[in-house]
């Protein structure tokens, strides 16, 4: 376990202590919702829990976010701009993710953007799901956990952020 990012021990402590049920996977590295959804098996691309970080520009302030998405599919820029009351969104680049997260690399950020102070803004259609699953800091660890309790324990902000 020691050669996974802290960020992957600290979800597991934060889960045990809420006594919230979960399952952990070790597996080849993957980037992609796709790839991982081919070697985590029970479960689907869908329940694939993408977290995307952007950059946000409101007046008067810039601020990098979290957006999460299932698996399967895209976030619609025009429907998180308006979510987040935003004029200007990006994706952060490969740096910014690595000096935001402790060097957590793209494909392996969780959803669990609280870890990193920033602020969640997650798809209803990933709740909708009974059990999610995530690469957690790790592009070769994932973990499965059932979407309430996802939503208790990490209390994003729910707003329709991808294409219909």
């Amino acid at each position: 376990m020691s050669t996974y990012h802290p960020s992957t021990q600290k979800i597991q402590d934060l889960l045990k202590e809420h006594n919230f049920w979960f399952e952990t996977f070790e597996h080849e590295a993957v980037r992609t919702s796709e790839d991982a959804a081919k070697i985590r098996t029970g479960y689907t691309l869908h329940q694939g829990a993408k977290a995307l970080i952007v950059r946000l520009k409101q007046p008067g302030r810039k601020f990098f976010a979290m957006l999460v998405v299932p698996g399967d599919v895209r976030f619609d820029s025009n429907k998180a701009l308006t979510a987040t009351q935003s004029k200007e969104i990006r994706f952060a680049t490969e740096t910014e993710v690595a000096e935001i997260t402790g060097g957590v690399l793209p494909g392996g950020v969780p959803p669990f953007g609280n870890l990193f102070n920033l602020e969640i803004y997650c798809d209803p259609q990933v709740l909708a799901n009974e059990k999610i699953i995530f690469n957690a800091g790790d592009r070769s660890f994932s973990i499965g956990m059932l979407a309430k309790d996802y939503q208790e324990i990490v209390k994003p902000k729910v707003a329709e952020i991808c294409l219909s």
